[in-house]
């Protein structure tokens, strides 16, 4: 039954988890929801307009509550039974099998499903499909800075440290970073900071309103930050400004990155970036002069075909400079999905097994196996990545059936297009969702799942902490849970007996499958994240009291050192030329969130901001004939897309910005960059070449 009284959980979107209450109001007051935001210690009673607006999506009419199906693509949606539903389901991942080999059955998963959710769609697919053939959208968010930490420190958590450190740094250089419009809540933080007297910094293409209340903004070209670290990193030791004794005493690898850095001289990176050499050496020196100084970076640094070596660049700086593991200080990188850091650590990443486990470690597969009851051979061996996978849809060799949970990578995948015809070249689809998504569009089955107000569950915030989400609503009759499903598509596929769908067993069985890790969840149990707020791993048994901050006496290497790496600066994937001169680069706005399957139902939001604009440049604009609010089409070698037009002094005038919650012809992921990084896989879509033209009289739509 629904409860009566208030129930505290967590907003639905970004990886601040804002703790909230839901209250019902009475029916002689319209019925549905209060919201409001909860004394947790991420937000403190803060809520942005996102979560204020979230439990409209309860009861909005367009939610799904029967399960969809079709006899054939060109046909309409038809309602079906649960049973007919779980049938074809089940009857197109085993045909696809038969057909053409295990893998050939897959899932695409997403980085909002809850951490019991998340392991049991990578348990699914290993033990009921005996596939290899998985991967998820965090894919497109946090594996550069995954990448670079396991590299650096031998454990990826985004941040080492609470949230509320920010408050007691004071020097904070945030690169490629937004979160006073992608996480308004945490803003409080940088604010406290700042009374208290600290300084802050932005690296952004963009003068955003965070950059906007920094003491200092750099300004690079889109693509340049790994010069512009390495830069910094020069004119600390020129300046003298490197600490010795930490270098010598917690570090391994300085000489050869200290010798690499000798040919970005100043002069040399101004010309690469476009930052000033005077703004370089009061950065530089106020980050090293600080007592506590953190640097902070995100998806702008991250998102590029050289994501994971920019992340090392600046983790370099940040340990020349002896931050890691200083009081209130370090390096970091700014999660951004709802549970996008423990949607990573527990297995829907195609090379992991729970608790950040390598499913190629003989050791890895023996422990899970053994948690699973299953025999370690019968594990596939890793697959492809998130982009690879969908780019092989429905060719020899590629998934032929897959299973989509909580993704909509028709908007958010780069080349969508291409990514949409291959979703329409599968044999079967199947997708779950609150909504019919674009993605759902093109499914033969559509399954209708509970959303955040309407299970149990946890999730893993950006600082480590392990949170309750609770039950507050009664999904609606014919709404099942993701974990329902996989558990009966587990029994039809005759291997029900290594599943539950109870959030708390399944839970119990994540913590045992997890222990020993690097992501330890064995000493945190439901009733513990209850009594603290939430608990932050690694935490090994019942009576360790977890880990809020990392590193400070080693690092998770088997010498306890930390590494620094060689990285050097390479052109973007796709520069400007003649036909397409100038540079996009995209991102998130304040009122939508990811594909923006929710916030684009959601009326306030909606009002806020119904329709994508394209920033540009008044000068650039002029070159073009453009007015403020004209209509025009954006082109790159992939595809168009049809927005209009902001003016913006606040942006390079070589550069364009888009959002990515919009689909239709107003997608801008089908003009982004496929371009993968080589070590986390990651697709460069923070920048690539465009060119601009007026459209006549076309409306582009809400």
């Amino acid at each position: 039954m629904t409860p009566a009284l208030p129930v505290s959980t967590h907003c639905p979107y970004c990886s601040l988890q804002c703790g909230m209450t839901l209250t019902p109001r009475p029916e002689s007051a319209g019925g549905g929801w209060e919201v409001a935001g909860a004394d947790f210690p991420t937000n403190r009673g803060g809520l942005c307009e996102k979560g204020l607006s979230s439990a409209e999506l309860l009861a909005h009419p367009d939610r799904l509550t029967a399960p969809l199906v079709r006899d054939h693509r060109d046909e309409p949606f038809r309602e079906a039974t649960w049973e007919e539903a779980l049938t074809r389901v089940v009857d197109g991942l085993t045909v696809a099998q038969e057909r053409h080999g295990r893998d050939a059955a897959g899932l695409f998963g997403g980085g909002g499903l809850t951490n019991e959710k998340a392991y049991q769609a990578g348990k699914f697919v290993r033990v009921a499909l005996r596939s290899a053939s998985i991967d998820y959208n965090g894919r497109f968010c946090m594996s550069s800075a995954a990448a670079a930490a396991n590299r650096a420190f031998g454990i990826d958590r985004g941040l080492p440290f609470p949230l509320a450190d920010i408050a007691r740094a004071d020097t904070v250089l945030l690169v490629g970073s937004n979160p006073a419009d992608t996480m308004p809540p945490a803003m409080r933080w940088f604010a406290a900071g700042r009374e208290r007297g600290a300084h802050h910094l932005v690296v952004d293409p963009r003068r955003t309103a965070t950059a906007a209340a920094a003491d200092v903004h750099l300004q690079p070209v889109p693509g340049t930050d790994l010069a512009l670290a390495n830069g910094l990193l020069h004119l600390a030791i020129r300046l003298r400004l490197v600490d010795t004794a930490y270098v010598a005493d917690r570090t391994t690898g300085w000489d050869a990155v200290r010798r690499a850095v000798r040919q970005y001289w100043p002069d040399r990176v101004e010309r690469i970036t476009g930052v000033p050499v005077p703004v370089m050496e009061r950065t530089v020196r106020m980050l090293a002069e600080s007592r506590a100084t953190m640097i902070l970076s995100a998806r702008g640094a991250e998102q590029h075909a050289k994501g994971s070596d920019t992340a090392l660049a600046w983790i370099n700086l940040a340990l020349a400079l002896g931050l890691p593991g200083r009081p209130h200080s370090g390096w970091a990188t700014v999660t951004g999905q709802g549970n996008g850091q423990g949607g990573r650590e527990h297995g829907q990443k195609t090379d992991q097994l729970p608790g950040y486990r390598m499913l190629a470690d003989p050791a890895a597969r023996a422990h899970v196996a053994g948690v699973w009851g299953v025999d370690p051979d019968e594990l596939p061996q890793p697959g492809v990545s998130a982009y690879e996978m969908l780019d092989r849809l429905g060719t020899d060799g590629g998934v032929r059936a897959l299973m989509v949970l909580a993704s909509n990578v028709v908007v958010s995948a780069p080349r969508a297009a291409h990514v949409r015809e291959r979703l329409a070249s599968l044999d079967f689809l199947v997708v779950s969702d609150l909504f019919l998504s674009e993605t759902a569009e093109l499914a033969d089955v559509v399954l209708p799942c509970a959303q955040w107000a309407e299970e149990d569950g946890t999730m893993t915030n950006l600082e480590g902490r392990v949170l309750r989400r609770r039950r507050a609503v009664d999904p609606p009759s014919g709404v099942r849970s993701d974990l329902e499903v996989l558990h009966e598509l587990a029994a039809r596929l005759g291997r029900g007996a290594h599943f539950s769908d109870d959030p708390r067993t399944v839970f119990d069985e994540l913590r045992r499958a997890s222990a020993g890790g690097k992501a330890d969840y064995a000493g945190i149990s439901y009733e513990r994240i209850e009594a603290e707020q939430g608990v932050f791993w690694p935490c090994p048994d019942d009576e360790h009291a977890g880990t809020p901050r990392l590193f400070r006496d080693r690092f998770a290497t088997p010498d306890g050192r930390a590494r620094f790496h060689v990285v050097h600066h390479r052109a973007a994937a796709e520069l400007p030329d003649d036909e397409y001169p100038y540079r996009l680069t995209t991102g998130r706005s304040r009122s939508h969130y990811q594909s923006g399957t929710q916030t684009r139902r959601t009326k306030a939001l909606l009002s806020d901001e119904p329709g994508p604009a394209v920033e540009i440049h008044p000068d650039l604009a002029a070159r073009l004939g453009l007015a403020d609010g004209a209509d025009v089409r954006l082109r790159t070698r992939r595809g168009t897309a049809r927005m209009r037009v902001r003016l913006s002094r606040e942006i390079r005038a070589d550069t364009v910005f888009a959002p990515f919650h919009w689909a239709g012809d107003q997608t801008v992921n089908a003009l982004t960059n496929p371009a993968l990084d080589p070590a986390s896989r990651m697709p460069e879509f923070k920048v690539c070449a465009v060119a601009l033209e007026a459209t006549t009289g076309e409306d582009p739509g809400p």
